[in-house]
């Protein structure tokens, strides 16, 4: 039997990371803190002290939290399209859902996060880094599945197709804030949609770009 004490820890864990995720769009990970986060709960910073004995170690807590927000939310609703091209495209399609329902202020923690530690070094750029580097290998799986079930054309660069992919939604999450979801968002899709199309051994299985 799971001991209810246990339990309600770590969904209180749960959620003051999933605050520490939001605020981080905001403030940026360097201007996370303990004291902050605690402000923001409305508890004391001493409670908090309990779980994280260091801002490092929330920074790094709370990238493993935004790691299991993205898989929820990002890439678990896209696997529900069948495997191959029409995941793939499902999976951007997912993302920029994600953004355009502003789940968090700042619209992607990871983005953010990308462009910060873009210079440094230590276990919180490493953490960063590492989930890029899933990121980018599951993008890579997406494509190669897609190629190996015929639907993308043999010969196919997976990794160059999930470069492409990364760049739209990286511009997209960011021209969002500058312009507005109407703009961003049919231009952002297209330019994916018919770059499939374009590798696809049969286009019937994507939607029809618009005019």
């Amino acid at each position: 039997m799971v001991d209810g004490r246990v339990a309600r820890g770590e969904r209180t864990r749960t959620a003051v990371l999933d605050t520490a995720v939001a605020l981080a769009t905001e403030v940026g990970l360097d201007g996370l803190s303990l004291g902050q986060l605690a402000e923001a709960l409305g508890v004391s910073k001493s409670g908090l002290f309990a779980h994280w004995r260091s801002k490092q170690d929330l920074q790094i807590a709370t990238i493993e939290r935004a790691r299991e927000q993205w898989r929820e939310q990002v890439i678990d609703p896209a696997r529900a399209a069948p495997r191959g091209v029409r995941r793939l495209w499902a999976q951007h399609v997912s993302r920029l859902d994600f953004y355009s329902a502003q789940a968090l202020p700042g619209r992607c923690f990871f983005a953010n996060a990308k462009f910060e530690f873009n210079a440094r070094s230590g276990p919180v750029y490493d953490g960063i880094a590492r989930s890029h580097t899933e990121w980018m290998d599951y993008l890579e799986l997406l494509a190669r599945q897609a190629v190996e079930l015929g639907e993308l054309r043999a010969g196919t660069d997976v990794a160059v197709l999930a470069y492409e992919v990364e760049a739209v939604g990286v511009a997209a999450v960011i021209q969002f804030r500058l312009l507005s979801v109407e703009v961003v968002y049919p231009i952002a899709a297209r330019a994916v949609l018919e770059r499939l199309r374009g590798l696809c051994t049969d286009p019937t299985l994507l939607p029809e770009a618009p005019e």
